[in-house]
């Protein structure tokens, strides 16, 4: 064939090939983009040896989304996040749709403590979506211990944190997690939405709010409703009938009496995870966490 460049063809066969290799490579370096209590960017390490493969489940689900620790780490194909805070879903609907105007706006936020008031004060229904989004990243990463925790009345409550030099505008992360996004369905709801989409070979990973190890450790205010005992009992049943469907299951919460009674008939395993939000200093520390699946491990999938 005349007129024909092999060697010029050749060499952006090569290039294209390059790029996708890089822009596979920038999708699976996105991680959360917020701090979130009982996040588990620390602990996704140690969950390696029981995911399954990523060929043996059609769809992922996580129905408290939370940091997105799993969900990032995982990069799912297709996935189902879910979860009851608004905010928190109307943050990630912005992140994947409109992160540069996110962007743009976060630049403009000041580490200083008259404004952060300034900012909590706002009303997020007043707002657009991006500056409602842009309010609740800049108040995680200037709050005071990244906590998340809103009073009986919705607002959120956390004091100014005082940090030197806080990275409030994540760009190269934002835009990570952007591409990450845009396969993921997200929904405000219960975690019971769950059966309404979940099928046979589903994998779904449940975080919720963990039962408190004592009296004093009952951090549930995620939202004003909080989450109780009998919480914890709807989500084992929820659990079982999702096993029933053969779902691939997966739930993190703490080892106590409750969680082991409410999942004796699946597997306990125990995770080793550092308190890493807590009033009193001296309460932080290594403890045990319990992560339940109905599969043993990835070898058997």
């Amino acid at each position: 064939m005349q007129g024909v460049d092999f060697c010029f063809i050749h060499a952006i066969i090569e290039l294209m090939s390059k790029v996708e290799l890089f822009s596979e490579a920038v999708v699976k370096l996105s991680s959360p983009f917020i701090k979130w209590a009982g996040g588990k960017s620390s602990l996704v390490r140690q969950f390696n040896p029981y995911f399954p493969h990523s060929k043996s489940y059609k769809r992922y689900f996580e129905p408290f989304i939370g940091g997105g620790a799993v969900f990032f780490h995982l990069q799912p194909p297709e996935s189902y996040l879910f979860d009851l805070n608004p905010q928190l879903i109307g943050v990630y609907e912005v992140v994947r749709d409109q992160v540069d105007d996110l962007i743009e706006s976060l630049k403009e936020h000041k580490n200083e403590a008259e404004y952060f008031y300034q900012i909590r004060k706002l009303a997020p229904q007043s707002l657009n979506k991006v500056e409602s989004a842009s309010r609740f990243i800049y108040l995680n990463k200037t709050c005071y211990n990244g906590l998340y925790r809103e009073n009986s009345s919705g607002g959120f409550n956390v004091p100014f944190g005082k940090y030197k030099n806080p990275k409030i505008c994540d760009e190269d992360g934002l835009r990570s997690a952007s591409r990450a996004l845009q396969r993921a369905h997200l929904q405000v709801g219960d975690f019971e939405q769950v059966q309404q989409y979940a099928q046979s070979g589903d994998l779904i990973y449940f975080d919720p709010p963990y039962d408190p190890l004592n009296k004093t450790s009952n951090f549930t205010s995620y939202t004003s409703k909080g989450f109780n005992g009998n919480d914890q009992r709807r989500l084992g049943s929820i659990f079982r009938e999702l096993n029933d469907r053969k779902c691939l299951l997966m739930l993190s919460n703490s080892d106590t009496p409750l969680i082991r009674e409410i999942y004796e008939d699946f597997n306990l395993f125990t995770i080793n995870a550092r308190r890493a939000i807590n009033s009193n200093p001296n309460g932080r520390g290594e403890i045990v966490e319990l992560l339940i699946t109905n599969f043993t491990n990835s070898s058997e999938i």
